[in-house]
């Protein structure tokens, strides 16, 4: 069983400084002929009903993709969660699945896994993990940014962010959440750095 696509807004989170990468724009980073969250967008969009685009800094290139942006409502680039609160906020359908702008490999059944479980366990929120290899040992690795979560988690999330909240794992430990995983690693590797994105591009 499935959400139907169209009950599912996308949001591509692109509000972040890029601090990393030398306080560049991520998601404006040319990656393998085009900017890297115009990837995202690309992957995203066919598995969603539409699509926001938070961002804190070029919103009008942003704009220029063709899709709503949105900036963060609480000021100086508070982090995942203040974008996710304003992807919330501005989403008129029952669902909101978010993705980070750095990541454009992100996998092309990622909506339709996580919805089967979000609906299969009955949650708030369904988030991917995958398994890395750590000393030999394979560890769980969360992935709290690729996440599928109803609409009407916005006036809890709103709470917990006036009150100082700012870790995405604090505020999961409040909801009922699935997790799913995924055997592809490489599909949510972050492009955090210079270095990263010669590596992928190669």
């Amino acid at each position: 069983m499935l959400i139907d696509k169209e009950l599912i807004t996308g949001l591509i989170l692109a509000g972040g400084r890029g601090i990393r990468m030398g306080q560049v724009d991520k998601g404006l980073q040319n990656f393998r002929g085009a900017p890297m969250a115009l990837h995202v967008l690309m992957r995203l969009s066919p598995q969603t009903g539409e699509i926001i685009i938070n961002a804190n800094q070029n919103l009008a290139v942003y704009e220029s993709f063709g899709t709503q942006v949105c900036p963060d409502q609480i000021e100086g680039f508070a982090g995942p969660l203040a974008g996710l609160q304003t992807g919330l906020q501005h989403c008129e359908t029952p669902y909101l699945v978010s993705a980070p702008c750095d990541s454009p490999m992100l996998p092309v059944d990622l909506v339709s896994r996580l919805s089967s479980a979000l609906l299969l366990h009955n949650a708030d929120l369904a988030v991917a993990y995958t398994l890395e290899l750590e000393n030999g040992i394979r560890k769980k690795q969360l992935h709290p940014v690729f996440s599928l979560m109803t609409s009407a988690l916005l006036p809890h999330l709103t709470e917990f962010l006036s009150l100082g909240g700012r870790k995405v794992d604090a505020w999961f430990k409040e909801l009922t959440v699935a997790e799913v995983l995924f055997e592809d690693n490489t599909a949510f590797r972050n492009i955090n750095t210079l270095d990263d994105l010669r590596q992928f591009e190669s």
